[in-house]
């Protein structure tokens, strides 16, 4: 169903999830369009991202942002169009990124606004992708954190995600030598012929540990770490001394409502970590570094204006495929960059 201006469709929390995300725990429903007040703005959204982490906002345990509540909208950041402003900053018309969540309109007073201008209006929806959050959390994940130095052997899990793909792309141009980790042939050719990695490995096939070892002879210095699971287990014990391991995100655990089986691995990883002096930092990308959006928009915006790098989109088409489109993410369905083409306005 396409967009209509006077109504205000969005998709709620309607239950929590028990292991995996299922439609029932969504409800799509129809509003008035609201209407902004003195300082505020009127949008209407264009693109809508939809993330991993969005799977841990379901669910009601603690965590660094309180949980979407019952029978409210699910959370998210969007590209939207100023449709009417009360706010001095904003006009009709201006295009900005948002956190509007998975409905057509919302009402926002300016503070978690950011108004896109030039060469990024050419690709709206990148500044929910290479230039924005993804990228953003690839950058400052890779180089504040895995410290990346040329020659180091750096492995990137979900190597052709939206953050993954990014991440071995900057390593590169770092002159780091990249091995990916994906779900795939198809998705491992790609990795390699396309994002210009020097091996990716399929986590699907068997004898992951012995393929990793092969290409990873003098070791592992940077692991970019999104999954966890059996490809953490793989990785672990080919780090070398004073390696570094950024974690985003843990995306082999996020449908999980029961501890793990299997053999208890905490005393192997604290041994790992003495004994190699590791460097493990889980990082929260607006919470920890906010404060430096600037730095790396800047140095993005020059990469890719110089054209440095494959940014794949996986878009879907209307703002009630969500919630399935959402629940074939998390099962690895997708291929890039996860986005809802929500309305069909360009700049």
């Amino acid at each position: 169903m396409p967009q209509d201006k006077q109504t205000n469709r969005r998709i709620v929390l309607a239950s929590r999830p028990q292991g995996a995300p299922t439609e029932e725990n969504f409800r799509l429903e129809s509003q008035h369009v609201p209407s902004p007040g003195k300082g505020q703005v009127l949008l209407r959204t264009v693109w809508l991202s939809l993330d991993p982490y969005m799977r841990g906002r379901m669910s009601d345990a603690p965590s660094y942002v309180p949980p979407v509540a019952i029978d409210e909208v699910m959370g998210a950041g969007t590209v939207a169009i100023v449709e009417q402003s009360s706010h001095d900053d904003y006009a009709p018309g201006d295009w900005v990124v948002s956190q509007s969540g998975w409905q057509d309109f919302a009402v926002s007073d300016g503070k978690d606004l950011f108004k896109l201008s030039g060469p990024v209006l050419k690709h709206p929806s990148w500044a929910l992708g290479m230039l924005g959050m993804t990228g953003f959390t690839a950058y400052m994940g890779l180089l504040d954190i895995g410290n990346p130095q040329p020659g180091e052997t750096v492995v990137v899990a979900a190597a052709t995600g939206a953050v993954g793909s990014m991440v071995g792309q900057i390593a590169k141009l770092k002159g780091c030598y990249v091995v990916g980790i994906a779900g795939g042939e198809e998705k491992c050719r790609y990795a390699e012929e396309v994002l210009g990695f020097d091996k990716c490995l399929d986590h699907r096939s068997q004898g992951l540990e012995e393929a990793l070892k092969r290409y990873c002879r003098d070791g592992i210095d940077v692991y970019f770490e999104s999954v966890g699971g059996k490809v953490f287990d793989a990785v672990l014990p080919l780090m070398n001394t004073k390696g570094r391991i950024p974690v985003c995100g843990l995306i082999a655990d996020y449908n999980s409502s029961e501890p793990g089986t299997g053999p208890d691995r905490l005393q192997a990883f604290q041994s790992a970590i003495l004994r190699k002096r590791l460097r493990v930092q889980g990082f929260i990308i607006t919470q920890d570094y906010g404060h430096r959006f600037g730095e790396f928009f800047s140095q993005m915006s020059q990469w890719v204006a110089e054209d440095r790098f494959v940014f794949r989109e996986d878009i879907v088409e209307g703002l009630d495929k969500a919630p399935e489109t959402f629940i074939g993410m998390l099962e690895g369905q997708n291929f890039g960059k996860v986005l809802i083409r929500v309305a069909g306005d360009n700049p």
